[in-house]
């Protein structure tokens, strides 16, 4: 969860359909790409068509995408091909990098200067693109509740450090910004809240990837899913009135 969210119409359209994303004003991506996008993620390996780079046509490209809020306050469209060789920033040592592109280190928070200024960021590594991620770790934003056990402040810095953190059901999750639904867990489904506005807003996480390659993912539904789910619901007939506040993720 980062702190950047995107409405359906903010979307620049005529960006998407430059790629052959769109046609007739309606976006050609899945429902997952489509949420991961509008919650500030990467989406999957998206194939993009007919791009430009000077004089250079590309028939066709796999890439994944971001959108991006500018400077005017408009959202630009981000495209991340696959590279070559991994490039790391400048931050990272050429024994981070290597660890990183072997699979070593799954991710790494630092405090770094850019721009001058002086930030607490989580370096990723994106296997699918050769792309390293960076996060200002103060826009992750951390779950007030996962299956209805509220989290600890601990409990909290631990995820904007992207590590793994375990409640009493036994379920386990970390932050990462490789992943669209932003968030990797032992768990296939987990339900996430967020006391928004004095009210608690629903996250349900459904498919979740393991937390590593070499992990499974648990199918079973603990107890304290089933009582977040059961509290899900009945808050949302509690407040129909209110609008919808329940995302499947």
């Amino acid at each position: 969860m980062t702190q950047t969210a995107f409405e359906e119409q903010e979307i620049p359209i005529a960006e998407f359909q430059n790629l052959g994303l769109s046609k007739d004003g309606r976006l050609h991506l899945g429902e997952d790409d489509l949420k991961a996008l509008l919650a500030g993620h990467r989406t999957e390996m998206i194939r993009l068509h007919n791009l430009t780079d000077g004089e250079i046509k590309i028939m066709h490209l796999d890439a994944k995408i971001s959108l991006r809020r500018n400077e005017q306050g408009n959202l630009d469209l981000l495209i991340h091909p696959v590279y070559r060789e991994p490039q790391g920033p400048a931050y990272l040592t050429d024994g981070e990098t290597e660890k990183f592109a072997n699979g070593e280190l799954v991710n790494l928070d630092k405090v770094v200067e850019i721009g001058g200024v002086k930030k607490e960021v989580l370096i990723e590594f994106d296997k699918d693109t050769n792309e390293f991620i960076i996060t200002d770790t103060a826009q992750i934003l951390a779950p007030d509740y996962v299956n209805n056990q509220e989290l600890t402040p601990d409990q909290k810095l631990l995820f904007r450090k992207g590590k793994e953190v375990e409640i009493r059901d036994g379920t386990k999750f970390r932050y990462t910004a490789t992943d669209p639904n932003g968030i990797r867990s032992n768990k296939l489904h987990l339900i996430a809240s967020l006391l928004i506005d004095g009210g608690l807003s629903y996250l349900l996480y459904r498919g979740l990837k393991a937390l590593s390659k070499d992990e499974k993912v648990s199918e079973d539904y603990s107890r304290g899913y089933y009582d977040a789910l059961e509290d899900m619901q009945v808050r949302k007939v509690n407040d129909r009135v209110k609008g919808k506040n329940v995302h499947h993720r």
